[in-house]
């Protein structure tokens, strides 16, 4: 490696509009330090959109899964179908069932006609 390839190094930049949004990843960056970098994420994102937080981390030290972690960690299990709505199909059966059951409004109040009697 060359030093301008050293000096140089990538940035994630990250922000969040308010209190309650998420931190969201905007764009990647070269800077030849952080506070370079975030001066160029400033200059670059801040004066286009309000936000109320801004990070900026280096590229090396964001930590992505593997290939063999990715099969491993994102690989569902057979007996987990009940998180799915397809897990939960025999519900639309009973709630008509329910629902034939089920009282209106106007039944509800006959029986208070019922009562003064």
């Amino acid at each position: 490696m060359d030093k301008e390839s050293d000096f140089y190094q990538i940035y994630e930049v990250f922000s969040r509009r308010g209190k309650k949004a998420p931190m969201q990843h905007q764009f990647s960056l070269l800077a030849p330090n952080e506070e370079m970098a975030l001066m160029m994420a400033q200059e670059n994102f801040m004066r286009r959109e309000e936000v109320i937080d801004v990070w900026v981390v280096k590229q090396n030290n964001v930590r992505k899964m593997s290939s063999e972690e990715r099969q491993q960690w994102t690989k569902r299990l057979d007996n987990k179908d009940y998180r799915t709505t397809k897990g939960y199909g025999y519900l639309r059966k009973k709630w008509k069932e329910k629902e034939q059951g089920m009282l209106d409004e106007k039944e509800i109040l006959s029986w208070k006609e019922v009562g003064k009697k």
